[in-house]
Parts: structure tokens; C-alpha cells; sequence
């Protein structure tokens, strides 16, 4: 069935630290109340410079503890979030993305569609740091799947991991054509990390909000 995108909380602000945000606002008021009781009666200190940062740094603490407060909202809604996710595990998803993981026990498995009829297309594989471990020729179909088990130009069998497919069309008249890529896989966990959602497919981990359909498996 198709299935509308879950969106992904944003990445979580920095949580400002309100022990801090104290020991800082206590100092000032131990230095300003010290300085007040050692003033030359005859010269009296000018308070409104005082007042000024007391007012500061009451403004500050408010906004510490309203910081607090939403970014405990945002783990609640990133916890319910991730209990309906759940819901995914052992189902197949579709992602908008190129990148799929790799197992021993999977392979990677990759669809692609073509902007308009080719004569040839080769795919390029790559791993996470962009290093190419795998080329080939396909079909020149306008539209098909690629699943690769691993198996690297050098005759060696890549690791488990997430590796990202390219492919370069180009149609009779020798210009280049767009070829989109997504990728496919069995959902095995949800992770939760900085307020955002990934899915474990295959050992990588793609946000949730790339997900475009879900299917039983089988």
C-alpha cells in the first residue's frame, strides 16, 4: 500500500544547562551585594547598571527553563513518534533515497527509472566514503531493479554496510539521460537519535521521512 511520509522531528536544539544558568546568576548576586556593602557612603555606586543586568539575567533563566521544558516536549513526541514507527518493523519500505545496505545474508537492492528510452545504462556502486567498489552494464530498459550481492571489480565480496548505486544513461543520439534511483528493503529497527527517526533497513539507517511506500513482506 502506499503510505504518506512520516515526517522526522527536527534535530533537537542544545539544551542549556539551568545549573549552570544558576551558579552564574547566584555570583551575580553575591558580587553585587558585595560590592553595594564595601561603597564609599560618600560615593555612592550608581545602581542602574546593576539593574540592568539583574533584569538580564532574570530574562536569560526564563528563557533556560522554557528551553527545558520544549525540549522535553520534543523527546515525548519523539518517543510516541518512534512507538508508531514500530508498527513498520518486519514490513518492506520504499525510499526515496540511492543509498541501501548490504548483509551477508541480503543484498542490496536498488530500483531505477529512466527519463526517456536508452541505448545504454551503467550503474556505479559506491561505498559510505564514496569510493567506488563496483561497476556494470544493465539492461537498456527504461525502467528495472538492480540487486547486488556484494561482489567488487576486484573479485572480493564487499562488507555489510550501506552503499550508494548511479547510473548513467545515454540514448541513441548519444546524450546523456536522468536516471532516478530507490532502494528497498526489509524495516528491522527504529532508532532514535537527536530527535530524529531512521529505519534500519539492511544495516543502514535511512530517515524516516524518505519512506514512500510500505508492503507485508512475503
Amino acid at each position: 500500500m502506499s503510505l504518506s511520509p512520516t515526517s522526522a522531528l527536527g534535530a533537537a536544539a542544545t539544551r542549556p544547562t539551568l545549573g549552570g544558568a544558576s551558579a552564574d546568576y547566584s555570583m551575580f548576586l553575591k558580587l553585587l551585594t558585595t560590592q553595594m556593602q564595601n561603597q564609599d557612603p560618600l560615593k555612592p555606586m550608581d545602581s542602574t547598571e546593576y539593574t540592568a543586568q539583574l533584569a538580564q539575567f532574570s530574562q536569560v533563566e526564563q528563557t533556560i527553563q522554557q528551553t527545558s521544558k520544549l525540549n522535553e516536549i520534543l523527546a515525548q513526541l519523539t518517543t510516541q513518534n518512534m512507538a508508531q514507527a514500530s508498527g513498520f518493523i518486519g514490513q518492506v519500505g520504499q525510499f526515496d533515497t540511492a543509498v541501501a545496505g548490504l548483509t551477508a545474508e541480503t543484498g542490496a537492492n536498488w530500483t531505477y527509472s529512466a527519463a526517456r528510452p536508452v541505448s545504454s545504462l551503467t550503474a556505479t556502486i559506491t561505498d559510505g566514503s564514496g569510493k567506488t567498489v563496483a561497476t556494470m552494464a544493465l539492461d537498456p530498459a527504461t525502467s528495472g531493479t538492480l540487486s547486488w550481492n556484494g561482489a567488487s571489480a576486484g573479485g572480493s565480496t564487499a562488507p555489510d554496510g550501506p552503499y550508494s548505486l548511479s547510473i548513467a544513461g545515454v540514448d541513441a543520439s548519444g546524450a546523456s539521460v536522468p536516471v532516478s534511483v530507490t532502494t528497498s528493503g526489509t524495516i528491522s529497527e527504529v532508532v532514535a537519535a537527536n530527535g530524529n527517526l531512521t529505519l534500519g533497513v539492511n544495516g543502514a539507517q535511512i530517515p524516516i521521512g524518505l519512506l514512500t511506500k510500505l508492503h507485508a513482506a512475503g
